[in-house]
Order: structure tokens, then sequence, then C-alpha cells
């Protein structure tokens, strides 16, 4: 009898013993899970630290028009849970898999994004003996990133990224950052020079990225045909006055132009305090087309109308004194022949023939007279244009090399907290 009393005191433990045994990480993952709680691990300082010992950024996309950057951050993150230890004398594992979803994970978030989405790289996690707890989670951010454009196409500047954790007086989250890496890739017109970890504090930190615009594209799209057109517009001034080639080749320059400031006006912003210098270049190029469209249609006028159309029309002038002329000559003979009416009877049959060769003289005067007129205009619009052209050529030299010097030296300084 006593026997049986000591084997039944015995039975509870000895099956209590045989049902906390796990032989296998899948029962002891779910006996840590009936411990687990979804809420933060509750510490005497009321904060938990979050170590983060790498943490990889990438730029997804840089958006000019609307000064966006697309980022997308990879952190591991480490973190202690006291409840989901246990003892390795016991348990003979090192670490097991639980689910996500059953346990707390630390939540991050980007303060200066429009826009940021923390997810998890997997469903599942890695627990240790100790308590720790190992997780990699995936934060995707638009930020606005006022990017200094002053110098486009040659620009560079850089973006603050604010990574933090929750907190809330001297509760929260405490991140301990350790190496940034970069990820290498295309960000279209964009390349990411490096990024820079700057500290804050132990809530938030400061991720800086180095964005430097690729010349290449932005060059052919823009800078490049901006300089070719103006070329052209020199180059035309070869094509005679007379005709009117030239004033049609500079009007299609002129439309031309106009389409490239549409697609730069799609790819910039709008104006600020460092607004971007190539939309002035553009504006002065556009100037420069106009003048050179206007001068060469005042010199047609000056070669064919001997004046400015404003001013005079001096062939015209030149045509009624002609006429004028002609008809005194012409009164002045019907006069004369008045008082001798005896000799126009005698000449009679010889004066038609003194007439029309007469009329045929002065026609062919007044076209050697006319040429005349016109040599001379030709050569005052020719010498003016040779002079008009060579200071336009300068000027449009000029003006480029110092644009170009502009957009690459200077360096314009924005106020980034106003």
């Amino acid at each position: 009898m006593e026997k049986v009393i000591i084997l039944m005191t015995l039975l509870p433990v000895v099956l209590g013993d045989s049902n906390t045994t796990c032989n296998s990480r899948r029962c002891l993952a779910e006996k840590l899970l009936k411990n687990a709680y979804v809420s933060q691990p509750q510490s005497d300082y009321c904060y938990q630290v979050i170590k983060v010992p790498v943490m990889k950024y990438q730029t997804l996309f840089v958006d000019t028009k609307n000064l966006r950057l697309f980022a997308r951050l990879e952190a591991t993150i480490i973190w202690d849970d006291p409840d989901l230890s246990w003892d390795l004398s016991e348990y003979g594992f090192n670490e097991v898999v639980v689910p996500v979803s059953r346990v707390w994970v630390p939540q991050f978030r980007v303060t200066n994004a429009i826009s940021s989405v923390m997810k998890h790289s997997s469903q599942d996690l890695v627990v240790y003996f100790d308590g720790t707890l190992k997780h990699t989670v995936i934060i995707n951010a638009e930020v606005i990133c006022e990017i200094n454009l002053f110098n486009y196409p040659f620009a560079e500047d850089e973006c603050d990224i604010t990574i933090q954790a929750w907190k809330n007086e001297g509760c929260g989250m405490w991140m301990d950052i350790g190496n940034l890496e970069m990820v290498p890739g295309s960000n279209g017109d964009w390349r990411t020079e490096n990024v820079t970890l700057a500290y804050r504090s132990t809530f938030q930190n400061d991720i800086k990225v180095k964005l430097v615009i690729s010349v290449m594209n932005p060059f052919i799209t823009l800078l490049l045909p901006s300089i070719l057109i103006m070329m052209l517009d020199i180059g035309s001034f070869a094509m005679p006055l007379g005709g009117g080639e030239r004033n049609s080749f500079k009007v299609t320059l002129v439309l031309s132009f106009t389409l490239f400031l549409n697609i730069l006006n799609n790819q910039l912003p709008g104006d600020s305090s460092c607004a971007p210098i190539i939309r002035i270049h553009f504006c002065v190029c556009l100037v420069l087309l106009v003048v050179s469209m206007l001068a060469s249609m005042l010199l047609t006028s000056v070669a064919h109308n001997g004046g400015f159309i404003a001013c005079c029309r001096s062939k015209d002038k030149y045509q009624k004194n002609n006429k004028k002329q002609t008809e005194e000559e012409d009164e002045g003979e019907k006069d004369s022949d008045e008082p001798k009416p005896d000799i126009t009877v005698v000449q009679l049959s010889s004066s038609e023939d003194t007439e029309i060769l007469r009329k045929v003289a002065k026609f062919l005067e007044g076209i050697k007279e006319r040429d005349k007129w016109d040599e001379k205009n030709m050569k005052i619009a020719n010498m003016l244009d040779k002079i008009f052209v060579s200071i336009y050529t300068v000027l449009t030299v000029g003006y480029f090399c110092a644009m170009l010097g502009v957009m690459v030296n200077h360096k314009c300084q924005m106020n980034y907290y106003n």
C-alpha cells in the first residue's frame, strides 16, 4: 500500500517532465510561442535597445520635376526578449525559427518622408537561446529632397533621410546603427555618389545621400541642341539676303527652339531661390535668335528698298521722282511744240520714230539707274550684314563660354531651413 501511494505521488511529476521535454526545434518553438507577447519587452528603464549592425541603402528613383527621392532601406535588427529564452542544458538547440506575426518586432519610420512603408523581408525570424531575436526589415520611403539645381546639368547635392524609432518621453526604443552600406544601381539621370550616417540622437539618425546628376543625358537632350541651333543661326548668315530663304530658315530655327523650351519645362521644377540657370540660358538663346531674325528681315528690306520698312521707302521715293521728272519732260515738249506747228508738220514723217526712240532710251536709262540703285542698296545691306554677323558671333561665343563657366563653377547657396 505504501508503494502504491509513492508511485501515485511521483506520477504527476514524471508526466510533467515528459510534457516539458522537447526533442525537436518545432516543439521548442511552439512552447516559446506560448510565452510570447506581442507587446514590447519591458525593462527597468522603460526603453528597448535595438541594434542595427548593418543597414543597406539604395536609391530607387529621383524625380527632378517634383523634387522627390525614392529610397529603399534594408536593415538587420537585433533585440532582446527575456521571455523567449531557454536553458541549453534542458534543450539542446541554440536557435529556433518562429513566425513574425506571433512575436513583437520593432517598428521604424522615416520622419521626413511623404510616405514610408516598413515590411518584413520574410515571414519568420530567428530566436537564440539567450532571448536574442534577429530579423531583417525593408523600408520604402518617398522623401522631399530640395535638390539645388542651379548648376543643372552639372548639379550635385545632398538629401537627408531621417530614420526614427518610437519614442514617448523616457520610454521607447534606442537605435544603435553600425555599418551603413550603399547598394549600387541605376537611378535614371542621377547617380548616388555616397551615403553617410550622421548621428543625431539615440532615437533617430540622419542618412545623408550625395546625389550627382549624370551629365550625358541632359547635355545631349538640352544643352547640346541649344549650342547647335545657335551655330546654325550664325551659319545662316552665309545665305544671300535676296529671295527670303534666310528669313524662312531663321523662323524655322526659332520654332525648333521652342520645342526644347517645352522639354526643359517638363523636366525641371518651378522657380526657387536657386532656380536652374539653364532656364536663363534658354531665354537668352531665344532672344538672340529673335534679334538675329529681325536683323535679317531689316537688312533684306535695306537690300530691296534702300531703307528700313518702319523708317522710309527710298526706292518708292526714287520711282516717284523719276516718274514726276518724266511727266514734266513730256509736258515741256508739248508746250514747246505748240508755238511751232509748221515744224511739226514738216517733221511729221519722222516724229513718231523719234518719240519711240526717246521712250526706249529713257526706259533703258531707267533700268540702268534702277540697277545702280539696287546695287548700291545691296552693297550697303551686305556691309551692314557683315558688321552685324561679326558682332553677333562674338557675343554668342562669348556668352556660351561665360554661361558654361557659370554652370560648372558657380555655386548657389540655398537656405534649407526657411
